[in-house]
């Protein structure tokens, strides 16, 4: 009985001892790690103001405890109110992060908070992730901390002596992962860019698929031999053009660019050879990869058009009125006929020929880090001239459009009123393209007369 006794006392002092040391234990806790990533700060601000990415970025953290978690996303598409919850094992149960503030500061600190809800111990848990910019913009030092509240819950106090267990491991895992998935994002500053989502219809158009070198003059030469092409098949067809000049980008490779330009027409409904078609109910085309089975006269179908090609289809030649192995109308020899698919796009305008290439990877870059799901195998970025093409290049007007899925309606920059609405454009920009065609041999026998006074190394580079 005496055992019994002392055994008894020794756990009411042990408990006396915990409640009197849990009175003096902290009622907040407070961790933090930190890591670099060379990364344009406006990214990852972005990247961490919606949730669309958390999943293969700072959701790194909660797969690596559990690689079965299931995510769901609700609230807003960006900014305070976004949601994510998940799913998963006893590792890390059921929770759930709400976007609570943001605040972007590209020259000093940019801050994120996340209210966090799950079965982890204490009240009022926050994740607060800053981005601090370095070395002019080209590092940012990203800090993600944790707090949490107590109380007077002396059981939720002692839980911060493994605070730096299940949070800490949350967070450093979080962090690389973050890192690695901003590595697949170009690292294109899109802070003046302003793009806007916006719902594209089905058009239907004549185009030529061809390539040339990097150079702006290579490439107006393609491109015009391209359009004279066009031209001859739109007189011969008794179509006329109801749409701006249009280069779908196929290949932007390291010294050749490779591309279809398209000339939107006035009917979907095509006469070939006294046979007609509807391009409306063309199949669709294959996945990216494979290649329909063509017709057998029809094997040589889809050759790149050059400067001196007459467009007439050789005897062993695809057949007018066939389809090629991307399931597109043949015309002749060069000359196809498709229907661009109706979808949404990420677009903005660019002013300047030689900047497209560089607003097709600000686009990329933006759709990346706010979620917006591309694939220029199968949906390669276009972009339209929305000015006379007789104005010098420097002047040109493009409006550039990166096909994109799991979208929202609007873009953060629409929402906040800085994105310029795109208005239709003057017919009499491609209304007029027969009068500027007949002027371009003139004006391409003055490009060869200026490369003929300067050295072959000075040429332009073509950087779109």
């Amino acid at each position: 009985m005496t055992r019994v006794l002392e055994f008894v006392v020794a756990l009411i002092i042990v408990f006396i001892l915990a409640v009197i040391v849990g009175l003096f234990l902290p009622s907040h806790a407070h961790i933090q790690r930190s890591i670099e990533i060379s990364h344009n700060p406006e990214h990852i601000y972005d990247v961490l103001n919606n949730f669309k990415r958390f999943p293969d970025g700072a959701g790194g953290g909660l797969e690596a405890l559990d690689p079965g978690v299931k995510f769901s996303l609700s609230g807003p598409a960006y900014g305070p109110g976004a949601t994510i919850s998940w799913k998963g094992n006893k590792a890390i149960g059921n929770g759930t992060l709400v976007n609570k503030s943001g605040s972007i500061d590209l020259e000093n600190k940019s801050t994120v908070t996340w209210d966090l809800t799950n079965d982890w111990h204490g009240k009022n848990k926050v994740f607060q992730l800053t981005v601090e910019p370095k070395q002019g913009q080209r590092v940012s030092t990203v800090t993600w901390s944790y707090d949490v509240d107590y109380g007077w819950n002396l059981v939720a106090r002692y839980s911060q002596l493994w605070i730096h267990g299940d949070p800490s491991t949350v967070i450093q895992y979080g962090l690389g992962s973050l890192q690695n998935m901003l590595a697949g994002i170009p690292n294109i500053d899109y802070n003046k860019v302003n793009p806007g989502l916006y719902r594209t219809d089905a058009t239907p158009v004549l185009f030529v698929s061809t390539s040339a070198q990097r150079t702006v003059d290579d490439i107006d030469s393609a491109e015009a031999a391209a359009m004279k092409e066009i031209q001859a098949a739109m007189g011969k067809l008794g179509v006329k053009a109801a749409g701006p000049t249009t280069i779908i980008r196929t290949d932007w490779g390291d010294t050749t660019f490779k591309f279809d330009l398209a000339v939107p027409i006035n009917t979907s409904s095509l006469t070939i050879d006294g046979q007609s078609h509807d391009l409306a109910q063309l199949p669709p085309p294959p996945p990216p990869g494979q290649e329909a089975a063509p017709p057998a006269s029809a094997a040589s179908a889809g050759q790149p058009a050059s400067g001196s090609s007459s467009g007439a289809a050789a005897s062993s030649g695809p057949t007018p009125g066939s389809l090629d192995k991307q399931n597109r109308l043949i015309v002749n020899a060069n000359v196809r006929a498709m229907m661009m698919p109706a979808g949404e796009v990420l677009a903005a305008s660019w002013t300047g020929e030689s900047g497209v290439q560089f607003m097709v990877k600000a686009l990329e870059a933006y759709a990346g880090t706010h979620g917006y799901a591309f694939n220029e195998s199968s949906a390669p970025a276009y972009n339209q001239l929305a000015s006379l093409p007789t104005v010098s290049d420097d002047a040109k007007i493009f409006r550039v459009f990166l096909p994109v899925t799991d979208a929202p309606a609007q873009t953060p920059d629409q929402k906040a009123g800085r994105t310029q609405a795109f208005t239709a454009l003057d017919p009499s920009l491609w209304a007029g393209e027969n009068a500027a065609s007949k002027a371009a041999p003139a004006k391409k026998e003055a490009k060869k007369h200026e490369a003929r006074k300067r050295p072959e190394h000075t040429k332009r580079r073509h950087h779109r």
